[in-house]
């Protein structure tokens, strides 16, 4: 699979499907001519073909005719206008199809792409950097529109050039998106707000952010390289009757655990609504 002439499309090229064309160009193992992208405008279909070095048309009937393997960046208010046709579902019969948009869950696709072999991924856009975090999911084995493992294979590989990625059961996915997502959102949020509270006892704003930005980095990689819980990582900063703990307190007395789990929470109902 993926070893002929435009084998890979990407439907809707913005800037989550420009920054995995790009991940998986340097990872080497696609060649350009392997890959078609599609865009509503010409003007945007040229900036890709000289940005990216691939081909790039605005008609999206004749770049899915032309790939093995489809890849949909598309808005969720756009996916029926697009896929629910019946020139696409002959277009798609028989192929595989990574759908990326929030909201748009594997059932609906199957009754739009009967024929179609059918896997969903939720990226981040630490992709853009080759930080990110997908996680993907198919329709149980004895579905007509299950993904093999060869296919499920391909999607992990496409993924993996732009940072992480797992499996998890489709039932998920609302709250993968809440937490995945949206997630490096929230993250921003705390982190500006450690800044300004360093900035609020005297560091230079600059400063503050690059201490805030390296905090986050450095605590998330403690919990992946350790395999400790959080809990433990957190108690051995805090020393009895240190500053760690005062600070720690006053977490708690804003809610911030309560308030940032019912943030993921709120944010995973509504990207159920979004297909």
């Amino acid at each position: 699979m993926l070893d002929g002439p435009r084998s890979l499309c990407v439907l809707g090229c913005g800037t989550m499907g420009e920054a995995i064309v790009a991940g998986v160009l340097r990872a080497g193992w696609l060649p350009r001519e392997n890959i078609v992208v599609t865009a509503r405008r010409e003007a945007v279909a040229e900036r890709l073909r000289t940005r990216l070095g691939v081909a790039a048309t605005t008609d999206n009937l004749a770049a899915c005719e032309a790939a093995e393997v489809v890849l949909v960046c598309l808005k969720p208010q756009r996916f029926a206008d697009i896929l629910d046709t019946p020139k696409m579902r002959a277009a798609l019969a028989g192929k595989l199809l990574i759908s990326i948009a929030a909201g748009v869950n594997l059932d609906k696709l199957a009754r739009w792409l009967p024929q179609t072999a059918l896997v969903r991924a939720m990226p981040n856009t630490p992709s853009l950097i080759g930080e990110g975090m997908t996680v993907v999911c198919r329709l149980p084995a004895e579905t007509a529109n299950a993904a093999n493992d060869e296919q499920l294979g391909l999607a992990l590989r496409i993924f993996a050039s732009v940072g992480e990625c797992l499996e998890v059961e489709a039932k998920l996915m609302d709250a993968v998106t809440g937490l995945n997502g949206s997630g490096p959102a929230f993250v921003y949020v705390m982190l500006e707000a450690m800044a300004d509270g360093g900035v609020m006892m005297g560091l230079p704003r600059d400063v503050a952010l690059t201490m805030a930005a390296h905090v986050f980095r450095g605590a998330a990689a403690m919990v992946l390289d350790t395999d400790m819980h959080p809990a433990a990582l957190k108690d051995q900063v805090t020393t009895p009757a240190g500053c760690t703990i005062a600070g720690i307190l006053t977490m708690e007395d804003g809610r911030i655990r309560s308030v940032l789990a019912r943030t993921v929470q709120e944010a995973a109902k509504v990207a159920a609504k979004l297909g």
